[in-house]
């Protein structure tokens, strides 16, 4: 048999003319059953599989997919999802893919409400959102199912059964992982305080699913964990850095401190002079947190990976749209752990 069939060669041994090989294997126009069945037995014997490249130029369509994502000059966390479709434009944007992005403020419900109205006026194919603000997340997720546009959420989930795709980890289940470190650090009796920072905690499910995880872990152990919950947030009239200092020295003893966000360098920056036997633990490859993890001045940080998750996001629609390749629905990404002696193996 030959590696490669074209359709001039079906035609001959099927017995049937170009035109009506053409409509069976793309489905389109009307075929006689005689003629579906002789096409048929043909693909079935030479193992035919169409070529997605070819099919996606020949339908020349261009498929717009909007993302709505935090601006990286507010948060340097979300810096490498903007690498992510940097990286995705240079493979795809030949294949006729247009990505826009709708950017918001991380802390402004109203921008993030904004952003997704601008996009979806525009009826992109698909929207991929980060659900930062659930309420909110879950009323665009409506919209773009009443609107026919596949949607996808990364970095968090939201309770949507019609969601076409979520990427993330399991938020849940990173809090526990958290809470094993402290285990390991500080045997079965310690006094914990988890950390909220600058976030609208209420409306924050990610940050919610990492507390429930923690503190899970050690009702689950019956450890004599101490745990005290601390939301913390930036007061108008003084600099952050002087609030997070005020709070510092406003506790009492503590063993170790839980951020849920990629902030814990905020705290990295003061513990020596106020808790210089207390353990971090945080997330995220920020510079900031790498400095202080260098300095030991962090224990651990937990990777979420942004970068991958947008990659995998886009590059599951894309071939959805391209190559029929049916959506992942869900992928739950590993929680990786990071400390001093493996997070340069993470930064490339």
């Amino acid at each position: 048999m030959k590696e490669n069939y074209t359709i001039k060669d079906i035609a001959e041994l099927a017995g049937v003319s170009k035109g009506t090989v053409d409509r069976v294997i793309h489905k389109r126009g009307k075929v006689s059953p005689k003629a579906l069945e002789q096409v048929n037995k043909v693909l079935d014997k030479i193992e035919y599989k169409p070529n997605p490249i070819a099919k996606s130029l020949k339908n020349n369509k261009i498929y717009n997919i909007a993302i709505l994502l935090p601006d990286a000059d507010a948060d340097p966390y979300w810096l490498p999802c903007y690498e992510a479709i940097k990286q995705i434009e240079q493979e795809f944007s030949h294949f006729g893919i247009k990505i826009n992005k709708g950017v918001f403020k991380p802390k402004s419900t109203k921008s993030f409400t904004k952003a997704a109205d601008l996009v979806i006026a525009e009826k992109p194919d698909a929207v991929l959102m980060v659900p930062l603000f659930y309420k909110e997340a879950e009323h665009v997720a409506k919209m773009c199912v009443a609107a026919g546009i596949k949607i996808a959420t990364f970095n968090n989930y939201i309770k949507e059964p019609q969601i076409n795709l979520e990427i993330g980890q399991d938020l849940f289940q990173s809090g526990r992982v958290a809470a094993k470190l402290f285990n390991m650090l500080l045997g079965n009796k310690a006094t914990l305080a988890v950390l909220h920072i600058d976030e609208a905690f209420q409306n924050a499910s990610h940050m919610q699913e990492k507390e429930r995880g923690f503190k899970d872990y050690f009702a689950q152990k019956e450890l004599a964990y101490t745990i005290n919950v601390h939301n913390i947030k930036k007061e108008s009239k003084i600099p952050f850095d002087q609030t997070i200092e005020n709070f510092l020295k406003s506790l009492d003893a503590v063993d170790g401190l839980f951020v849920t966000t990629s902030k814990a360098y905020l705290l990295a920056n003061h513990i020596a002079a106020y808790l210089p036997k207390s353990f971090i633990i945080g997330y995220d490859l920020v510079a900031e947190n790498i400095k202080y993890l260098e300095e030991d001045k962090i224990a651990f940080l937990i990777h979420q990976d942004p970068k991958k998750q947008v990659y995998l996001s886009l590059t599951n629609l894309i071939e959805f749209f391209l190559f029929d390749k049916p959506l992942q629905e869900s992928l739950t990404l590993p929680i990786d752990i990071i400390n001093t002696e493996n997070y340069p193996q993470y930064l490339n």
